[in-house]
């Protein structure tokens, strides 16, 4: 009898525990959830001039695993070509959404080639 109360006790005090640690706010896990735009533009603005320079933007962490996407990712958001990202640039969605350099094209080999025969054979 002794072991089922502890037991009941030990498993009332664990699901308590994780009770509580449901109601704390929880950090975005690496690769997880993106920023606020608003908090990573105070970030990387780290003269607080209220605009992200080319270098404040190389700088950052992200830009610093692939620089030439991030060349290219700062001159695609600088639409006035002043040099710096002002927060509406910053923030403003990327035109065409994530679809990379392709331009709206799809990949070579994509197999359409195959599927324009594939019905041509006769028995």
């Amino acid at each position: 009898m002794k072991i089922i109360l502890t037991l009941g006790a030990l498993l009332l005090s664990a699901s308590l525990t994780f009770a509580a640690d449901g109601d704390k706010p929880r950090k975005p896990a690496e690769g997880g959830a993106r920023p606020n735009p608003e908090e990573l533009f105070k970030k990387l603005d780290a003269n607080s001039d209220g605009a992200i320079s080319k270098e404040e933007y190389l700088a950052s962490p992200r830009a610093k695993e692939n620089a030439e996407r991030a060349e290219k990712s700062f001159t695609a958001r600088d639409k006035d070509k002043d040099g710096k990202l002002s927060k509406e640039e910053f923030t403003a969605k990327p035109e065409g959404g994530r679809g990379g350099d392709r331009g709206g094209k799809k990949p070579e080999g994509d197999g359409a080639a195959k599927k324009e025969g594939a019905g041509d054979k006769k028995p």
